[in-house]
């Protein structure tokens, strides 16, 4: 069984950085897609509004089909779905097939984040131990490599299609052939559970109250509130209101990425010592503090410390929003996943158009306080990310029965 793990975990975080590349790949290269196909500045947030909002009918889509075909699965079919429209994307042939392939994007993309994060959560459940942001580390080292591909084929002024083709050449067999070791989980049956009771887990169990979910639902909004802010707004930030030059005001969200994926990395250690809720208190701190640095900074370099910091910040919320989810709803964690990572949508949906009308109306550094106090609110609501071990005294996640012995070390 440890082996089988050790492959699943892998497989799956390989599906996270393919992910994660695919979607740099896309949003870094919108002015190119718009001047391929004549995209005017009207219709554009017509296009990019379309993918978050299909993506949003595909994970409620998801929630139904993991009812009755395992997330690992539709995890399987919907990558390739996913990185083939990429390649739709550079080699479609008008503005309608741009349309097709963005619509057949974002519905791939809605079942292919929550199936990934459904069987993330269920891992995790089965490791008895906090691994959730490692794999969200390597969703944000993908984004990096697919911003960094998609700067070199800007460089070189080359087609979308030359740009994407090579790329997803190399990623597609490899996720089809990492897909063989994808591990499903039970969906919160309890170990040694018959069939019966697992497959009224993966049917729903008890169902999931929305009402409970929604403390949840408004933190995964607020976080990419914030992430959104920092990935349309950062380089006008410092170019306009800061006064930067333009080739610095490319370097905010590089850091951003860059310390996003270094807080991924050693934040599920945090959470092993200090557990869920201590750090996602100390992450909507940081962030918070990190958005009031850029609203009040001076000059260029600081505004950069302070996207720095929103990067360290928000980093944590988003992956311990969907392990809480699942520690919530036990017996229905697929559902409460698909519903929550609506919100992911819904979050990228409003931050960039709130903060831009509220940057014309008002200003731009007291638009940057609407993020700062969104964030904090997550404070009022950090004692839902706590696991049930810590509500009876435990520091840390409390391992299943099933796995107390293999020890932590041999996974």
């Amino acid at each position: 069984m440890t082996d089988v793990l050790r492959r699943g975990r892998a497989s799956l975080a390989f599906s996270f950085f393919a992910q994660g590349a695919a979607f740099a790949l896309l949003v870094t290269r919108i002015p190119a897609v718009q001047d391929r196909y004549g995209v005017s500045d009207a219709l554009l947030p017509v296009f990019l509004a379309a993918v978050p909002v299909l993506a949003g009918v595909g994970s409620v889509t998801t929630e139904q089909l993991v009812k009755r075909i395992p997330p690992s699965l539709l995890l399987r079919w919907s990558q390739p779905v996913v990185l083939l429209a990429l390649v739709g994307v550079g080699a479609a042939r008008g503005m309608a097939g741009l349309g097709v392939a963005l619509a057949v994007f974002g519905l791939a993309v809605g079942a292919l984040d929550a199936s990934m994060n459904m069987l993330g959560v269920s891992l995790q459940r089965t490791y008895g131990r906090s691994i959730m942001l490692g794999f969200h580390a390597v969703y944000s080292l993908g984004g990096i490599v697919g911003a960094s591909l998609a700067w070199v084929g800007a460089h070189w002024h080359l087609a979308l299609w030359v740009s994407y083709l090579p790329v997803v050449a190399v990623l597609l067999p490899a996720a089809l052939v990492g897909s063989r070791w994808y591990v499903d989980g039970d969906s919160g049956a309890a170990p040694g559970a018959g069939e019966g009771e697992r497959e009224k887990a993966r049917s729903g169990g008890s169902g999931v109250v929305f009402t409970m979910l929604l403390p949840l639902c408004l933190v995964m909004t607020f976080a990419y509130i914030g992430d959104s802010t920092v990935s349309n707004w950062s380089a006008k930030y410092l170019q306009d209101v800061l006064g930067s030059s333009e080739q610095l005001a490319t370097v905010p969200y590089n850091v951003y990425m860059v310390t996003t994926l270094l807080g991924r990395a050693i934040g599920d250690f945090g959470v092993r010592r200090f557990g869920a809720a201590a750090v996602v208190r100390v992450g909507a701190l940081v962030a918070a503090g990190g958005f009031a640095v850029v609203a009040g900074a001076p000059g260029a370099w600081v505004g950069m410390l302070g996207f720095t910091l929103v990067g360290l910040g928000l980093c944590v919320l988003v992956p311990q929003t969907f392990a809480a989810a699942g520690r919530l709803f036990p017996g229905a964690s697929d559902a409460a996943i698909a519903r929550l990572n609506i919100f992911n949508y819904v979050g990228f949906l409003v931050g960039s158009p709130l903060v831009g009308a509220l940057g014309d109306a008002w200003s731009y550094r007291g638009a940057m306080a609407v993020p700062m106090v969104l964030v904090l609110v997550t404070l009022v609501y950090a004692r839902s990310f706590a696991p049930r071990s810590d509500r009876y005294g435990g520091g840390h996640e409390r391992p299943r029965t099933a796995d107390v012995g293999r020890g932590s070390n041999g996974l």
